[in-house]
């Protein structure tokens, strides 16, 4: 008897096809499937059953809530903690600009056979003045109103750190003003004023008398109460009252009451004549006593 032979192979006696195409049949795909699988109509998964798989894998509205619920609790308790580190890092930057102006201020004084540098009071110079104001100041810039640092870096003491950035606290975020008083874009160049205490007013026109009547120190040596570890050079001012380069304060003056003059504590800036609170007054005379007084003169 003769053995019967279809075209592609031996028949497969149980399928009715050639053994060839069973054993193609059981040979796994690349996605570890055997075509039996894919043409078995009973294997194959149905549309109800697919769109079930992907419902599953969606979030649902309740967990979608759930989680924004999560992310705004987190927020709130990281929030402070990131705004601490935020006060840290200004105050960690503030004090190295200190630091580098102090620097550039005593370099100043070793140039200077131990004269301090200048500190004039230039607030009512034209804004035009730059030439007229170089040399006779440590800063004779205009901080309200200057929409450059050229009038800055005619300072005395920026030969000494030509960086203009560490004249400007980073928390500070007072604009210029124009002419007319509007708000500029641009933030000011400008946040620390220098203590009258050092070489304050030193060759300001006194027709009256009273800008000699200031307590001053005109060179280095001379520091002695305060001593130099006692006394404060520079100090950020409020924007409000920064209307020139100088931080001015009574020191003891017989003429003047125990006022503020340029200076602002935890309160609202009223005017520069405002009476100090009681609980006030040991950040009044903290001031006070980092400063050359009348007295000592």
């Amino acid at each position: 008897m003769k053995s019967v032979f279809h075209s592609s192979g031996p028949l497969d006696p149980y399928s009715g096809g050639s053994f060839c195409e069973a054993r193609l049949a059981e040979r796994p795909h690349h996605d570890g499937t055997t075509k039996r699988d894919r043409t078995d109509p009973s294997l194959q998964p149905s549309p109800l059953r697919k769109g079930r798989g992907r419902a599953r894998r969606a979030f649902t509205l309740i967990e979608l809530l759930v989680v924004i619920a999560i992310i705004a609790i987190l927020a709130a308790m990281f929030l402070p903690s990131l705004n601490k580190a935020k006060e840290k890092a200004w105050t960690v930057s503030c004090l190295n600009n200190l630091n580098e102006l102090e620097t550039c201020w005593h370099l100043y004084a070793v140039d200077n056979l131990d004269v301090l540098p200048p500190n004039d009071s230039i607030m009512s110079a034209s804004t035009n003045s730059t030439a007229l104001a170089s040399g006779i100041s440590w800063c004779p810039d205009h901080a309200r109103t200057d929409t450059t640092t050229a009038d800055l870096e005619q300072g005395v003491i920026f030969q000494y750190n030509r960086s203009v950035a560490i004249y400007h606290f980073p928390a500070d975020r007072s604009r210029v003003e124009a002419a007319d008083g509007t708000l500029l874009p641009q933030l000011r160049n400008r946040s620390y004023n220098m203590s009258q205490s050092v070489n304050g007013y030193p060759e300001f026109p006194d027709p009256f008398g009273i800008v000699a009547l200031l307590p001053a120190w005109k060179k280095f040596s001379q520091i002695q109460r305060p001593v130099p570890s006692e006394l404060f050079v520079f100090i950020d001012e409020n924007p409000d009252t920064l209307l020139d380069a100088q931080f001015g304060n009574p020191v003891g003056l017989p003429f003047w009451p125990a006022i503020w003059f340029e200076w602002k504590v935890p309160k609202v800036f009223q005017s520069f004549t405002a009476a100090p609170s009681p609980e006030e007054m040991p950040d009044y005379l903290r001031i006070q006593n980092a400063m050359k007084k009348y007295s000592d003169n």
